[in-house]
């Protein structure tokens, strides 16, 4: 980049205020993962046009009053995470991946101008309005969220962010005087399956498979290899979940990244290899691979006849409903983890006389089969339940590592039937309000051993105890195929033991679902987890419902054939009278 010059060396001065400020840096963590957990959820529900894209003036005039008006603003709102001195290096930096953007450098990775070049105005007022999915920058533009900031403020904080860089001082690099604006196509043919079938095949032939798999979901990757301009590692995006796309889910925002390229890592600009309508062709072809998320919370069990099936890829199940269940990281106690990798799970159900069936269908860039309990996290080193060191770091305090932890996921229900709205805690239960853990294991399922261990959960300070092994019943099958698991798990309806949850027809059952990637670090308590959803069995028509109602029709048969009769024995009558 011909303009980015080296990490300033300028002296900390606020580093006493730092020090100083010390004791607040736990409330910011906190706030800043509950912000996270919060994102996470609202960008998944919110509307494609979720804040203004463009100011409805321009930036106020820069003076020493508006400066300092947008010092203060960054000083309360922006701090914590990007630092006093903007260099990204906040009190709750380090729990964060991706890591806050470090302004002194002046690498800005979403902008509307050329690769390289430094962003527009209306490309920061933008970021700053509608946050950045998938990361803990919330979206600040007041008419999104109830304490966010006027646009005047936005302006006044991003001109004192533009304080950070001296690259904006130097007219030769503003990118409008030199010609170095991106412009969307003046021909922008509407979505349409030709259209995404002319960008799939520029996705395949500029290689972009390589990278983020042929899916989409990020599995093109081998090994974690690569890294960003500042030194943290880089997973590569899955662009089938559109709450993670940082730059914006519109085939426009798509086209852009594109053209323009994520300064400071790997996603290089396509402006010289591709032309416009190429981009735009898999612009559109991207749009396509967005998961649509189902928006119901209650899973209906599909009932069958005959066996239910253990294959993840039996015909039964395409006529199964599915259910998407959201996870966000594990922050409600230590060790709290913000960073997860697994954000979604589509379930579907089946059920019979006798059994019921799971499947479950979730994104994962890779296979991870083995497990090293000497590199679990030594969670005694954490402080107590909300003090600052209850985060667990993004880098460095746990290996996020191929080859290190299992992929595993795990079901919970109640143990007791519930009555009302009362539920057990959905992250483990209570001690006297219990759940039942269906945990499956890729690394026993790999050895060929009985994947799936039942467990009871009285909270989360008490570790997982396992059932008898004559009371563990659940069976599984696993497949991983192209960046994603499927598996399922089956059990009978009822049994006897009273620590087991038991299906009935006719009853809604709460269901939560906790999910780890090893190869993201996940073990233990650090990990993804929902709160509740539920399961229903419809009741099946019985016998006597048929029985009643062929009497009924019987009845009105007969009763109708008497009335018939008794209506000719009348008329028989009167003309006899006449006559």
């Amino acid at each position: 980049m011909r303009w980015q010059r080296a990490r300033s060396t300028r002296p900390r001065a606020a580093e006493a205020t730092l020090r100083t400020g010390r004791a607040r840096t736990a409330h910011g963590a906190i706030r800043a993962s509950l912000l996270l957990a919060v994102t996470l959820f609202a960008w998944a529900s919110a509307p494609t046009a979720r804040a203004a894209d463009t100011p409805k003036a321009p930036m106020p005039k820069v003076t020493p009053e508006f400066l300092a008006k947008g010092k203060e603003i960054y000083f309360r709102r922006c701090s914590f995470c990007h630092g006093l001195l903007g260099d990204g290096e906040g009190p709750a930096a380090k729990y964060l991946d991706p890591r806050p953007r470090d302004f002194t450098l002046g690498t800005f990775k979403f902008r509307t101008t050329q690769s390289g070049e430094l962003p527009l105005d209306t490309d920061l007022f933008r970021t700053v309005s509608r946050g950045l999915p998938g990361t803990a920058m919330q979206a600040f533009d007041d008419q999104i969220i109830k304490n966010g900031l006027t646009e005047e403020e936005r302006w006044a904080v991003i001109a004192y962010i533009k304080t950070f860089a001296p690259e904006f001082e130097d007219p030769d690099l503003d990118p409008i005087k030199t010609g170095k604006v991106v412009k969307l196509p003046a021909n922008r043919p509407p979505y349409s399956p030709e259209l995404v079938a002319k960008g799939k095949q520029v996705f395949l032939r500029a290689k972009c498979w390589e990278c983020h798999g042929k899916q989409g979901r990020g599995d093109g990757q081998k090994m974690f290899d690569r890294k960003d301009d500042w030194g943290f590692p880089i997973r590569i995006r899955n662009v089938t979940h559109p709450w993670k796309i940082k730059g914006g889910t519109r085939v426009e925002d798509i086209y852009m990244r594109f053209s323009t390229g994520i300064s400071g890592t790997p996603m290089p600009s396509f402006i010289k290899a591709l032309s416009e309508d190429e981009r735009w062709q898999l612009a559109n072809f991207i749009k396509s691979l967005q998961h649509k998320l189902t928006t119901h919370q209650v899973l209906k069990a599909l009932r069958m006849d005959g066996a239910l099936p253990l294959d993840p890829n039996a015909p039964a199940w395409k006529k199964a409903e599915p259910m998407d269940i959201r996870l966000t990281g594990q922050v409600i106690a230590p060790p709290r983890w913000q960073n997860p990798s697994i954000e979604l799970v589509t379930v579907q159900a089946l059920f019979n006389e006798k059994e019921i069936a799971f499947r479950l269908v979730w994104d994962d860039p890779f296979k991870d089969i083995k497990h090293d309990k000497s590199k679990e996290l030594d969670t005694s080193k954490l402080s107590k339940q909300g003090a600052f060191s209850s985060y667990v770091e993004a880098n460095g305090m746990i290996p996020r590592a191929l080859d290190t932890f299992r992929d595993s996921i795990a079901l919970l229900f109640p143990v007791k039937p519930v009555e009302g709205v009362k539920k057990p805690h959905f992250h483990r239960g209570e001690p006297l309000d219990p759940v039942h853990v269906w945990r499956w294991m890729a690394d026993l399922d790999a050895k060929g051993e009985r994947a799936v261990e039942e467990s009871v959960a009285r909270g989360w300070k008490q570790p997982l105890k396992p059932q008898a092994p004559d009371a563990q019943q659940v069976q599984s099958r696993a497949v991983w195929d192209k960046g994603q698991w499927t598996l399922v798990m089956k059990r009978p309806l009822l049994t006897p033991d009273r620590n087991d949850v038991q299906f009935r027809t006719g009853r809604f059952t709460p269901m939560a679902v906790n999910a780890w990637d090893g190869s993201n670090g996940e073990h233990g308590l650090i990990m993804s987890l929902s709160t509740w959803y539920f399961v229903f069995l419809e009741e099946g028509t019985p016998l006597t419902v048929y029985l009643y109602t062929a009497l009924a029709f019987l009845s009105i048969g007969v009763l109708g054939v008497w009335l018939a009769r008794k209506a000719e024995r009348d008329g028989e009558g009167t003309r006899g009278r006449e006559a």
